[in-house]
């Protein structure tokens, strides 16, 4: 918050660690880094090792999300403690099955989504674009030239490179990119600006390095350093920023708690943080209580709201369910869906489960449970 200071005389402030011209006010850093979690210190998800073996995007540090390809080649993503200075924790991939012949069309993919909102502001996709910075830490146990990409989900895409030239040694990295003038740019809660690290990409999603391209979807440079194709590979990153301009600043650390809350937009569950969907570990939350009778017993439970409120309509999911041998429902105060993974209408309503019993309920029955809601772009 702003500091204003009163009187003639200028003060010395610890927070700042020098001396403040008397009716001064401190300058407030706004929301300078639009990616959330570059520090790689929210990990509500991922309980331990990840195994990345499929095309299905998974997410392992919050919003941060890898794609993978069955047996061909499979790594393994975690949250790690080893890092550079200024940082406690990075994303680490290590590649256990190597890949070293990538088909045109596979993907291996490290990926971070940013909402529209977020950069909205940039005008990208108008004669007003604005230039942006990327910049990140990262360490690998392979050298050579790497690459990622700018893209819009569609059509929209800028290859880009970056060099590691020494191996298991941190190397910041800057790219900066001169904002598009065509393509579709979403500015509200859809996807804004994907952003991708390749760790081995096929020639068709391939393209040429430091361009704009409007016609054709790419994830990554060709021609580069292929991760994937070195079995015991490691790659660590953290430190992620994408900021408005040619220059990279600082990193813009942010409170723990507003960063947390910027990632539960996009994910919330009843599990302690870094614990995976399905563990039997944690309180488990009561998701209804039954106290009345009949030959099928439904019963109102305690109501949920959403806090913050999910980006979009959530899919929720239940797990170690307890307490009934019927059919779960979630909806708006119970009348919702049945199913036991499925979509609430309204992200920022009040929601509760209920339970339905094939038999009857005597007295005051519990039932409890886990439960996760995702809203991932």
């Amino acid at each position: 918050m702003p500091i204003i200071l009163d009187g003639t005389a200028g003060i010395t402030t610890p927070m700042y660690g020098g001396s403040i011209a008397a009716n001064a006010v401190t300058p407030v850093t706004g929301f300078k880094n639009r990616l959330i979690n570059g520090a790689m210190v929210i990990n509500q998800r991922a309980g331990g090792t990840v195994t990345i073996n499929s095309a299905a995007w998974t997410y392992v540090t919050d919003r941060f999300c890898f794609l993978g390809q069955s047996t061909d080649g499979v790594f393994t993503a975690q949250q790690s403690s080893t890092a550079p200075a200024g940082f406690n924790n990075s994303l680490l991939v290590t590649v256990t099955t190597a890949d070293a012949s990538i088909g045109a069309s596979q993907i291996y993919t490290l990926r971070h989504t940013i909402e529209g909102y977020n950069v909205a502001d940039l005008n990208w996709g108008t004669s007003d674009a604005k230039a942006v910075t990327l910049s990140f830490w990262v360490r690998s146990s392979v050298t050579g030239t790497f690459s990622g990409c700018f893209n819009n989900e569609g059509t929209a895409s800028y290859p880009f490179t970056y060099a590691i030239s020494s191996a298991n040694t941190w190397e910041q990295k800057t790219i900066t990119v001169a904002g598009p003038t065509s393509g579709t740019w979403g500015t509200t809660n859809s996807n804004g600006i994907r952003l991708t690290w390749s760790l081995g990409v096929g020639s068709t999603y391939s393209g040429t390095a430091s361009a704009w391209n409007y016609s054709t979807e790419y994830f990554a440079a060709s021609s580069t350093t292929n991760l994937i194709s070195t079995n015991g590979a490691t790659f660590y990153i953290t430190g992620v920023q994408l900021e408005v301009g040619s220059t990279a600043t600082s990193f813009d650390y942010r409170p723990y708690g507003t960063e947390l809350a910027l990632c539960q937009r996009y994910y919330q569950s009843n599990y302690p943080s870094g614990v995976a969907a399905g563990s039997n570990v944690g309180t488990e939350y009561e998701l209804y209580t039954a106290a009345y009778y009949g030959p099928i017993a439904k019963a109102q439970c305690n109501v949920i709201k959403f806090f913050p409120p999910l980006r979009a309509s959530p899919t929720i999911t239940f797990y170690n369910r307890s307490g009934t041998s019927g059919q779960w429902y979630w909806g708006p105060y119970g009348a919702g869906e049945s199913s036991v993974s499925t979509t609430v209408p309204n992200p920022g309503s009040n929601c509760g489960f209920v339970a339905q019993g094939n038999s009857p309920l005597a007295g005051t029955n519990i039932g409890y449970g886990y439960y996760t809601a995702s809203a991932e772009l």
